[in-house]
């Protein structure tokens, strides 16, 4: 083994590996599903007879305490280290009831055989840099291993069962005197009988499948990989020489004739008709000629396709019971699951990534014939990040969904579905795991007091903002950091126009004479300030009143008059300098009491206030979670819609991550310039849809009807999460015997109760 990755097997045959992610292909429509078969043709057809190839599929247990240490969430120096004790417990109990912690990886090996590393090396990278781009063709990620993770990879599968660490370094090599092969050797090899072998204290048997259905599904080998055991799937793959294989075929069509002839002379001698042969010859001969056909005309080539599976157990009777229910899958097929007998050592050699088959059991298969083996089920996300939050369980494969939104290219999200099928209490679940994991900072906008409970529990500030409350925003809040450029007011003139043309209420919106005049007072009641950037001097809507009365248009006098109730009379609630802490980490603002007019207006100024918070957040390099309930509130209006389109577009670049929750998809996408919300949002956990709202969904994220069911008539917490470009069916059954699902539901019955 080279460190760059190539390994060397016998005297000039050298190989590669690559490992492969998924794509989703079961969750894909028909037409979809086309093009993926016709893209994993086009890849097979790739490689020519001079190369050998195998595709490597390993489901491995993974270690509980290795995985524990993954997910366990950090403790810090707060009040809250019981609450991420008892949520790394739920993520370890949703991964018990999952997958049974079976880690599952693909991977496919190329060798070739030449003279000499150096002569192999320029032929290896043009073929990895071909599979790679075939893979990115397809919509799979895929990865190169170096030498130290082909090792690890071997190591693994040797030893399945144990816990094993791999310890190695290239400089142990030199002063050693040992061979590679030394450090991922298992403890002991024992061949007892011809039907099984020990690795270490684990039983394992190899068998290989035997191809005897005329038709294949592509559910074939995804039921192969879906298997709840510790195995290793092997297909090794040899492309025949096109001339080679048309003249075998053409062989076998003469033999075939050849045979008929005799049948004939036959028939004619016992007296009966000539035409009678036996019904295999005549079916014979016709797939014979239309393979031929095939070969000549169409896009198909020959494969020589060996097809391994290599089973594990703790027990013999274990190992038995695995091997029974692979050959019940092979059996569902037609075909059949054959032990190796007295080939066991063969067989275990062959199933190492190394692209070495030792098994001389082939089956002549066409190019698409091959390509049926579909290796493409569901994409998983499960990042490795200490950022990821939970999402879930992958509906189709049952692993633990988890993400950072952070490294999307645009971290805005959406949260959408019909009341009942868990909004809330999937935003309330990223904000805790957010809370408990990140340093971020999570400010609310709470229409319907559903998450003040939690906030008071984590020890947040909730503002309540009510024509009763003592509690005040100011909506002129300013600070020095609030625009890109050197002139802030210039931005928030933009707010105070937006919040103007709301107040006023006018169809048009605001007049250019009104605008001009508003602009005018916006920039001279801040001069005070900026002069002297004290709380004191900080200007409120009295101010702007003022000034406008100032002014000699008769326009002035309008905007102000249309103020007055918001300065002097009964919602004069946002007349006020701030006088809450708006420093927490978390902050719940609480506007259910504001009535409908105020609502709109409340919303408006907590984006502000949001704003404020993201520039000031941007200096110190810390990111900011914002999360809107009832979005569409804000969308309803032309004046609210545009500050919060402008809002989507400009958060990211701050280190801002807005988060919309809402029921009503026809509202965010009224109009083409709401229509940027969306497609501003990489993440959308999209749960249970009403009829035309799926619809519109399915057009604007090409969803397919299969993926559309996953969000029709679904339970509670049950959808669809799309995540960059991966598309993954959820499911989250949070436990309910657990103080965080006390802390995050908002079911009446269920809130009593606590």
């Amino acid at each position: 083994m080279f460190p760059d990755g190539i390994c060397r097997i016998g005297k000039n045959f050298y190989t590669k590996t690559i490992m492969f992610n998924d794509t989703n292909y079961q969750l894909a429509g028909q037409e979809e599903k086309t093009e993926i078969f016709e893209e994993w043709c086009g890849f097979l057809n790739f490689f020519d007879s001079s190369v050998q190839f195998q595709f490597s599929f390993v489901n491995l247990a993974t270690e509980i305490a290795e995985f524990e240490k993954r997910i366990a969430i950090n403790h810090k120096n707060d009040d809250f280290n019981f609450t991420r004790d008892e949520y790394t417990g739920v993520l370890l109990k949703q991964m018990a009831a999952g997958n049974n912690g079976l880690t599952r990886t693909k991977f496919i090996t190329f060798g070739i055989h030449a003279d000499s590393l150096k002569a192999a090396k320029p032929r290896m990278i043009h073929i990895e840099t071909d599979i790679l781009n075939n893979f990115r063709r397809i919509g799979v990620k895929a990865i190169p291993l170096n030498g130290k993770e082909r090792l690890a990879l071997m190591h693994h599968q040797l030893h399945i069962g144990d816990n094993a660490k791999f310890h190695f370094d290239w400089k142990y090599l030199t002063s050693s005197g040992l061979s590679v092969k030394d450090f991922i050797a298992p403890s002991g090899l024992e061949f007892p009988t011809g039907r099984y072998f020990k690795m270490g204290d684990t039983f394992c048997a190899a068998s290989f499948l035997s191809i005897d259905a005329s038709d294949i599904s592509d559910r074939m080998l995804a039921d192969f990989l879906n298997a709840e055991s510790s195995q290793i799937v092997t297909m090794h793959i040899q492309s025949v020489n096109q001339n080679e294989a048309i003249k075998n075929v053409k062989h076998t069509i003469t033999e075939l004739d050849r045979s008929k002839i005799d049948e004939q002379k036959k028939a004619v001698r016992q007296g009966y008709d000539m035409e009678i042969i036996p019904s295999d010859l005549a079916t014979y001969g016709k797939d014979a000629k239309a393979l031929l056909k095939e070969l000549q005309s169409q896009n198909e080539r020959m494969f020589l396709l060996t097809f391994i599976v290599m089973n594990t157990g703790k027990t013999l009777q274990e190992l038995e019971n695995n091997v029974f229910q692979t050959a019940s899958i092979a059996q569902k097929h037609s075909c059949n699951l054959i032990r190796l007998d007295f080939q066991q050592e063969q067989g275990l050699v062959s199933s190492l990534p190394l692209a070495h088959n030792e098994i001389d059991i082939q089956r002549g298969m066409t190019t698409s014939s091959t390509a049926i083996f579909v290796p493409f089920t569901t994409q998983e996300l499960c990042q490795d990040h200490k950022g990821a939050l939970y999402y879930g369980l992958n509906a189709l494969s049952n692993n633990l969904i988890m993400a950072d939104r952070k490294l999307l290219k645009n971290p805005n999200g959406l949260i959408l579905g019909t009341p009942g099928s868990g909004k809330s209490f999937a935003a309330k679940r990223e904000i805790l795991n957010a809370f408990l994991v990140t340093d971020d900072d999570i400010l609310i906008s709470d229409p319907e007091r559903e998450y003040s409970p939690m906030v008071e529990y984590l020890h947040g500030q909730v503002v309540k903002i009510s024509p009763t409350s003592e509690q005040y925003i100011n909506p002129m809040d300013i600070n020095m950091n609030y625009s890109d450029d050197d002139n802030p007011v210039a931005l928030k003139a933009d707010f105070i126009l937006s919040l103007c043309e709301l107040i006023v209420g006018t169809k048009e919106g605001l007049r250019p004479v009104e605008k001009t005049v508003i602009d005018r007072c916006i920039k001279k009641i801040y001069q005070k300030y900026f002069e002297n950037p004290i709380p004191e001097n900080m200007p409120i809507l009295e101010d702007l009143y003022n000034a406008l009365l100032e002014q000699d248009e008769k326009e002035a006098r309008f905007v102000a008059a249309a103020l007055e109730i918001y300065v002097y009379g009964s919602l004069n609630v946002f007349n006020h300098r701030t006088n809450v802490e708006l420093n927490n980490r978390l902050v719940c603002y609480d506007i259910k009491e504001l009535g409908k007019q105020l609502k709109k207006i409340g919303m408006l100024i907590i984006e502000d206030q949001v704003w404020g918070r993201v520039s000031a957040n941007r200096e110190e390099g810390k990111s900011t979670r914002y999360y809107v309930d009832e979005m569409h509130l804000l969308l309803r209006e032309e004046q609210t819609a545009a500050y919060t389109v402008e809002i989507w577009k400009r958060f990211r670049k701050w280190g801002g991550m807005p988060t919309g929750i809402t029921q009503n998809v026809k509202d965010l996408l009224a109009s083409r310039e709401i229509e940027n919300v969306f497609e501003n949002s990489d993440f959308i956990l999209m749960l249970n849809q009403a009829v035309g709202d799926r619809q519109i969904l399915a057009k604007q994220l090409n969803i397919s009807p299969h993926q559309l069911s996953y969000v029709t008539h679904s339970g509670e917490g049950e959808g669809l999460l799309f995540y960059g470009n991966v598309i993954i069916p959820f499911v989250d059954r949070f436990p309910k015997n657990t103080e965080l699902y006390r802390i995050m539901t908002t079911k009446p019955e269920e809130c009593e109760v606590k």
